[in-house]
Formats: C-alpha cells, structure tokens, sequence
C-alpha cells in the first residue's frame, strides 16, 4: 500500500509524492501569542507531529516549519479591530512585546510538556517584515494589489481562482467574514499591510506609509522563505480554511506567477467541551497547563487525540480522558508483564505468535498509510496489546516476549509514546516501597530461620492481593 492524504484542495484522498523526493516540506499555522495556549491548540499539534513521526518511520526527511504570530493578527479582522496582543498588554500593564516573549516560551514549554518535537524553525512575524514588504511591493507592480489612505490591499477579482480551497464562490463571499473598509474595491478584498497611528507600537516605515501586516501575508513570507515557493504540506485548523488558508494561496501564486503553491493541504476538526465550542465567557475554556494539573500525564492527552481521526471534530471531557487513560494504563501494564516473563521465562519460541504480531503490525502501517487514520492504527495496536497479553498467560517464551516489546515500543513511539519514562502514582510508588521493606524484612526472617513470621508476612500481603514468589534471583511480587 502507498500513503494517500486526503486534500481539502481536491476534496479526496491522494497519493501522496513530494516536490523532492524523500523530502517532505511541511508548513503548520502556529499560534498567535497574547495568551496561554488552550486545549485546541494542543489538539492540533499534537495531530501533526503524529504524522511528522509517521513520515519519518516511511524513511521521508520532514523539513518542518510553524510560525509565531507576533503582530498583524486584529481581533475579528475589522480595520477598527483591536490588536490581540495590544489587548493582552494592557490586560497584563506589560508591553505588547513582553506579552508576546512571555506566551511564546509558555507555548514552547507546552509543546515539550505534550512531547510535541519542536519543528526546524520556529519563526516570528516581526522578523520577517523586510520580506513581507518585499513580496507585498512585488504584487502592486504585478497589477494584484492597490494601495489606499488606510493600507495597501489584495485585489482577489484579478486572481480568478479565488475560492478554489474553500470552494466558496465570488459572488457569495459577500455572505461570509470581510473587513470593512470604504477605501476597498471590494468588499472581500484583504489587506497585505495596514496604516499605523504614530502612536501604535506596531509599526514599521515602507514605501507606502508607516504600518503593520495583514495576518495572511506572513505564512506565504515564512513558508517560502524556509521550504521555498512549493509546499508539500501545509496544515492548519479547519476553521483557518477560509480566510487566511484562501488568502495565502492568492497571494502566494500571484506572487510566483500561478505556481501551485501547495500540494497537499491537511486540516484539523475541532475541539470541543461536552459537546460545546470551548469560550472563556462559558467557563469552558481549558489550557494545556491546566489539563495537565489534572491529569499529570502528557501520554493521556495524545491518547485521546489519537482515538479521533484527525480531520474529526472532537469532544473533550473527563470520560474521554478517563477511557484514554485505561488503555494506556493496559499498554503499560502489558509492558510490565512482558519484563517479567523476559527476566524469567523460558526460551521457547512461538512462531504463529510472531506472525500474527507481524500481520497486526502490517495492519497498523496500512491504516496509517490511509491518510494517518489514527483510530484504526490504534485499534490493531490495541490488539497487540491483547494477543500479547491471552499469549504470554499461556506461554512464558522470553523470545516472544523480546519480539512483542519490539512491535509495541517501534509503533507505538509512531504515536509518541515513551518519550520518557512515565510518572507513576505517588501513592502507588510509596506502596511499592513498603513492600519492598516487607519482603526483605521477610527474607532476614528466613535467614533467622523465623519460617512462621516470613510466611506470616506472605500471607497477609496475598489476602490484599500480592503475592510472594521466590526464584533464584531472589522474592518477586505481583498484584494478582
């Protein structure tokens, strides 16, 4: 099987081939930084550092880039809009650029907290404004822009395939979001760059007044400036199809003379609260920090992304999270008692074993091929899991144990599991500190030869079940 991806452009699966081959050149919308990120951010990027991971497991080189949007993004994209980051500023009485400093490393720290690996570049908007003004003076002299008293705009009735992602039509785009602006041809076109009162702390001298950057024209500066003019791979929330995914294309192949600015255009669903678009006037609005302050583990979160596909809306709430957490809690479980039987099993091999787990595994790479259909992957990983645990109650094999520790660890770090070893109950790990206090308090009663206290010990610890078993290597224990 090849790897097919589902296009929002062509509306249907492709086969996907690259621009370079072995290369995938990949562009993902980052977050604008005035606040913590929230859950849905998480949502998203956990979903495409999955298929960053399942890209590099078929041998590609992911040339992988996501921007921070540090100024040009105005509340509700109106000309009177006001700035989120100006917004944040005077919420927090810091300066805009402090605001912006202190949630971009709150961004970085959640992205590591999450195991999300961190792109090859990370670059800021208000680093490229040179060549923003540079590609924004390219389409006035190409005839695609105009400038008027409050900015310099795109004229989209002189792109003609205007719509093409979002498939919404010229003459309804007057039914869907635009800026306001008299000084505008049309009502639907969108600024490149916008005048700047003298007193605005964002704003930069260009040939045409002093300004700041419409959102939409920093992505195509960015993308091209590290993966050049062709993309393989641009992803994004769905809700960023149209404007800022149908702008970038206008401005993007009218800057490169009708060069197909991406190939492939990957969309996240959504993420919502018990079933109700998460807002802060609701109460419903969560952070990454503060999902991880109640559920300590990163792994449960990717779980749970995981068990949706990635263009699918999904639905946060604790039973969610609570399933997520009970099939991890079994993946581990499993690899718990796969070390026990490789310390103390036997040295039989189960061949009907190892190509059943061979067959699963090959199961899993093709549901992954299927435009990285993470619930069916999951689903044939699920069932390692189960194969492996019916198995290994029947047959103490060390070498099938080794084989089934293989396939579960190299597909599941597809996933993103295993990062680091994982943080354990704090209860739970004092528990097992105390009976390790009660088994060598055992085993120096049987050195004294004290056989009715040290048996004494092992039968009460197998009524709260644990049991005892000695080996050669000394007292083990197990829940049972």
């Amino acid at each position: 099987m090849v790897l097919k991806v589902y296009n929002t452009l062509t509306k249907k699966k492709e086969e996907f081939k690259t621009i370079e081959p072995g290369t995938v050149r990949m562009y993902v919308c980052g977050p604008t930084v005035y606040d913590w990120s929230h859950i849905g951010h998480g949502r998203t990027y956990v979903a495409f550092d999955v298929i960053v991971r399942f890209l590099e497991y078929l041998g590609y080189r992911v040339k992988y880039i996501r921007n921070i949007t540090d100024v040009g993004h105005l509340s509700g994209e109106a000309l009177e809009g006001e700035d989120k980051l100006l917004k944040g500023a005077k919420k927090e009485k810091r300066t805009p650029w402090e605001v912006a400093d202190k949630y971009m490393m709150a961004f970085f720290k959640d992205m590591d907290m999450l195991g999300i690996r961190r792109p090859d570049y990370q670059p800021k908007a208000s680093q490229m404004i040179p060549e923003m003004i540079e590609m924004i003076e390219t389409l006035i002299k190409k005839g695609y822009a105009y400038v008027t008293e409050t900015g310099v705009y795109f004229d989209v009735s002189k792109f003609e395939d205007y719509g093409k992602l979002s498939k919404i039509k010229k003459d309804e785009l007057s039914k869907h979001r635009i800026e306001p602006d008299p000084t505008k041809r049309n009502p639907a076109d969108f600024a490149l760059w916008k005048k700047a009162p003298e007193n605005y702390p964002f704003r930069w001298k260009t040939p045409w007044m002093f300004g700041f950057p419409g959102w939409h024209i920093e992505c195509s500066v960015m993308s091209m400036k590290f993966l050049g003019e062709q993309v393989d791979i641009h992803g994004g929330a769905k809700d960023l199809v149209f404007p800022h995914h149908e702008n970038e294309i206008a401005q993007s192949e009218a800057y490169t003379s009708k060069k197909p600015f991406v190939r492939y255009w990957l969309h996240t669903g959504l993420l919502t609260i018990n079933g109700e678009k998460m807002s802060k006037s609701k109460g419903n609005f969560i952070t990454i920090r503060e999902m991880f302050a109640k559920w300590k583990d990163p792994e449960i979160f990717r779980m749970f992304v995981i068990s949706s596909h990635y263009r699918s809306d999904i639905d946060y709430s604790d039973k969610a999270m609570q399933d997520a957490k009970e099939k991890l809690d079994r993946i581990y479980n499993t690899l718990d008692r796969i070390d026990e039987v490789i310390e103390n099993g036997d040295e039989s091999i189960s061949n009907e074993f190892v190509q059943k787990l061979k067959k699963l595994k090959k199961e899993f790479i093709e549901a992954m091929e299927d435009d990285f259909n993470t619930p069916l992957a999951l689903a044939k990983y699920m069932e390692i899991i189960s194969e492996t645990n019916k198995h290994l109650e029947k047959v103490k094999s060390k070498k099938d144990a080794e084989k089934a520790k293989e396939v579960i660890i190299e597909l599941g770090k597809i996933f993103g599991f295993f990062q680091k070893p994982r943080k354990k109950n704090i209860e739970e790990e004092k528990m097992k500190e105390i009976i390790q206090i009660l088994l060598e308090i055992r085993e120096d009663l049987r050195k004294k030869k004290l056989f009715e206290l040290s048996d004494k010990i092992r039968d009460e610890l197998k009524k709260v079940g644990i049991e005892i078993y000695d080996t050669p290597k000394g007292p083990k224990w197990k829940f049972v």
